[in-house]
């Protein structure tokens, strides 16, 4: 659902609208969930085989057109050139407009003339300078990731795809800087191949390492790409990332995101997966990684200004989730954290990067927190 909040001559006005996809046409014309939900694999495999078959069959027999789209659109907003987009990554973009009255219209689902395959990820990264918008897709089938641009008028570049993901894994998120794309290769995984050998659809790799990929911004093919194993290090969220040279000249990779420090606990206690803000430095050239924890608080959700898109910024704003006495699968937000993540004086030592919070009050919770600027 998307909200909107109109303020005109003192008075707001608040219009709240599903996004109508392919997916909610359908089952509402039959008044039944036919299409399969991913999040269902993930814990009971036999309801979610079965409701895969009988889906299969509908496409089969030509009573569902998965080609207009199979998934929701209900996770980001996004401008993709002067065009605003709802996404979600188990779809196309479906791009909606605003009325004058405030109302909000389903456009429909966008393939950017042909050019966009099946889905995208919901956390495209804009250039606030250039107006270009970086982004991927992910499946279940080798390629599993391609990299992709927007033009600053919304025009889809041509894919990149990344043959050096060697097997399909969630990755949510992905980082950008003036110079590199930023792709994070962790332990949660989505492979078919677990269901045939009798477990789930999305599933954890202990044995994995995750590694941070590198790739240069305006890449054309991966052959520019480096990896780095940063060892426990599992995100879905990143907040921002930026460039910088040390001594010697070499390009370093600066990425600060929330590490879910217990990634095995994400499909049975959501709760209790404890994502701590870090922040990580990949030098390039010498491919040492350096670590550091900004706050070990349970932060997600996290939000910068998005003037500073790509470069250095000093503020970063998160949700805090506290730990549940029962077993939960939400994640309940009753905090709103910042945090002045800037470095510390020379030789200061560590130090909390916490500088300020607001507590929602009892019994009120909170979701994703928005950024919006006093000065537009």
């Amino acid at each position: 659902m998307v909200h909107l909040v109109r303020i005109s001559h003192g008075q707001a006005t608040l219009c709240s609208r599903y996004v109508k996809t392919n997916k909610s046409l359908i089952e509402d014309q039959l008044k039944s969930f036919i299409v399969p939900n991913v999040i269902g694999g993930m814990l009971e495999i036999g309801p979610f085989l079965a409701r895969g078959a009988l889906f299969l069959a509908r496409v089969v027999s030509g009573h569902y057109d998965a080609t207009k789209g199979i998934g929701v659109a209900n996770t980001n907003l996004a401008f993709l050139g002067n065009r605003l987009y709802a996404l979600c990554e188990s779809d196309l973009p479906y791009e909606i407009k605003t009325r004058d009255d405030g109302d909000i219209i389903t456009l429909g689902h966008d393939d950017f003339d042909g050019k966009l395959v099946m889905n995208m990820t919901a956390h495209p990264k804009i250039d606030p300078e250039t107006k270009e918008a970086f982004s991927f897709r992910y499946w279940a089938t080798h390629p599993y990731l391609a990299y992709f641009r927007f033009d600053a008028n919304g025009n889809k570049q041509s894919d990149v795809p990344i043959f050096s993901m060697n097997t399909p894994y969630l990755t949510h998120d992905l980082a950008i800087t003036k110079k590199h794309a930023i792709i994070c290769d962790i332990q949660l995984g989505a492979d078919p191949m677990n269901m045939i050998r009798g477990g789930r659809l999305v599933d954890v790799d202990p044995t994995k390492i995750p590694r941070i990929g590198v790739l240069p911004r305006y890449a054309e093919d991966e052959s520019g790409m480096k990896w780095f194993e940063v060892p426990g290090f599992n995100i879905f969220h990143a907040v921002n990332a930026w460039d910088e040279t040390d001594e010697d000249g070499n390009d370093v990779v600066v990425l600060v995101a929330p590490n879910i420090k217990s990634v095995e606990q994400f499909l049975e206690q959501t709760d209790q997966i404890h994502p701590s803000m870090e922040k990580v430095k990949v030098n390039v050239g010498t491919g040492v990684v350096s670590r550091e924890t900004l706050s070990s608080d349970n932060l997600e959700f996290p939000v910068i200004n998005p003037a500073y898109v790509a470069k250095r910024n000093k503020y970063v704003y998160a949700a805090f989730f506290e730990k549940r006495a029962i077993k939960s699968k939400i994640m309940t937000a009753t905090w709103v954290v910042k945090l002045d993540i800037e470095e510390p004086e020379e030789n200061a030592g560590p130090r909390d990067h916490t500088v300020g919070h607001r507590v929602y009050g009892n019994n009120c919770y909170g979701g994703e927190p928005f950024f919006i600027a006093r000065e537009p």
